[in-house]
């Protein structure tokens, strides 16, 4: 076995072992260059410093920091209240609330992970408490977290963007349309398990405009910041990377007007984008080196190459790709499965003619449902550690959630304009 092999396999092995994953791709690479003697090996530091580097990249420290001041200035709390009024009256109201908040507060955190942590925190004991049971609000709060990486500006959307150099523009405007979809069928969804449980609304009477009003007015600023970021990157008052910026000041300009942040607030919010930033950028280095490895060896085109000679079309290639995805995702982190796999299948997708827009959201959707798939789902293990709901309990709480999941991945797959409309539109 060439030492190329040697490498992709101590990867793979790494991974499912839990190492971290910027130690598994930097060994995997280091590797090679041991075994490679006359490949200069001043090159994997150069290759790995210069993976940090890329312009674009920087978006990611921003909007990882205006998320965060966002929970800093009573944002969270405002768009809740916003979502309770909005949903009261319908079955299972503090589900849909959940639901309705992981859309929103995802188009001003990009964290998955983040958004399902803190609505375990906030709402499931509300929701045990009004006769949900623990396993369903949870699978309700990891379900809901979902929407959030595929609401722009998630970080999933900036690195699938910079590692297989598409228009993180593009990408933010074609998550919109997949996020939705996602939010309204859960939704529905949810709608007809509360009827049939029992889970009834928070309200049954009529809510009277001006308190509707009272709870909708807070939230609108907040709400608004979706669209600035990307009206002013479509119209080209400012970048993608200045766009975080932008949220960056919106976040604190809500902080003082809300009277809500508060110095020491501030230190540790950036305290907290440093060390989120920090895990984010390790991978995304080490995955620059490794992919500078394959290309070397020429591995996406011989992968290209052998798929395209195998498969003959694109919507067999399409469900192997699903498939393939989803059983990595049980086992492999999103970003991570993303930043391995997305330059081999990447080249696949374009030879298929298959716009690469609309293959992007089928990649991030399906990193998507892996985190919420056992053994290994982050978004499992996220909520249940926070809620304490066996695991067993969650799964089998959670299988009419993959029925519906891959009824979702199969028409975002089959039916392109869900992707492309709004980008296709816009641009």
């Amino acid at each position: 076995m060439n030492i190329i092999g040697i490498s992709c396999i101590l990867l793979l092995v790494m991974l499912f072992l839990k190492v971290p994953v910027y130690i598994s791709v930097l060994a995997a690479s280091a590797i090679y260059f041991l075994g490679n003697p006359a490949t200069n090996a001043t090159i994997f530091a150069q290759q790995t410093l210069a993976g940090a580097q890329g312009l674009s990249l920087l978006a990611i420290p921003f909007f990882v920091m205006a998320g965060v001041f966002m929970n800093y200035t009573g944002v969270t709390r405002r768009i809740m209240d916003c979502c309770a009024v909005l949903t009261a009256r319908m079955p299972g109201g503090l589900a849909q609330v959940n639901i309705l908040l992981s859309t929103l507060m995802g188009g001003l955190s990009g964290s998955s992970l983040a958004d399902a942590a803190m609505e375990a925190k906030m709402l499931v004991p509300s929701m045990e408490a009004h006769g949900f049971s623990k396993a369903f609000s949870t699978v309700i709060t990891a379900a809901s977290g979902m929407v959030v990486p595929l609401i722009p500006p998630g970080t999933g959307l900036i690195i699938y963007a910079c590692i297989n150099n598409i228009s993180v523009g593009q990408l933010f405007v074609a998550g919109i349309g997949p996020g939705l979809f996602l939010t309204v069928t859960l939704m529905i969804f949810t709608h007809f398990v509360s009827k049939k449980r029992g889970y009834k609304p928070m309200r049954t009477t009529k809510i009277p405009a001006h308190e509707k009003w009272d709870a909708i007015r807070p939230a609108i600023l907040p709400m608004l910041l979706p669209i600035i970021i990307i009206g002013g990157v479509r119209i080209g008052v400012f970048t993608a990377n200045e766009a975080g910026t932008v949220a960056i000041v919106y976040a604190l300009a809500l902080g003082v007007l809300y009277h809500e942040m508060k110095l020491k607030n501030f230190a540790k919010g950036c305290k907290e984008t440093v060390t989120t930033t920090s895990s984010i950028m390790l991978i995304v280095a080490a995955a620059s080196c490794f992919s500078w490895v394959l290309t070397r060896e020429q591995i996406p085109q011989t992968f290209a190459n052998w798929m395209t000679s195998a498969i003959d079309n694109k919507y067999i290639f399409l469900l192997v790709v699903n498939i393939f995805l989803i059983i990595v995702g049980m086992f492999v982190e999103g970003n991570a499965s993303m930043i391995v796999l997305g330059p081999l299948l990447h080249p696949v997708a374009l030879a298929f003619g298959i716009d690469p827009i609309h293959f992007a959201m089928v990649y991030i959707f399906n990193c998507t449902i892996g985190a919420f798939t056992p053994p290994m789902g982050t978004l499992m293990f996220v909520t249940c550690g926070i809620t304490k709901c066996p695991t067993k309990d969650f799964i089998r709480e959670a299988v009419p959630f993959y029925i519906l999941f891959a009824a979702d991945i199969l028409l975002l797959t089959y039916f392109p304009p869900l992707s492309t409309f709004l980008v296709n539109l816009i641009y």
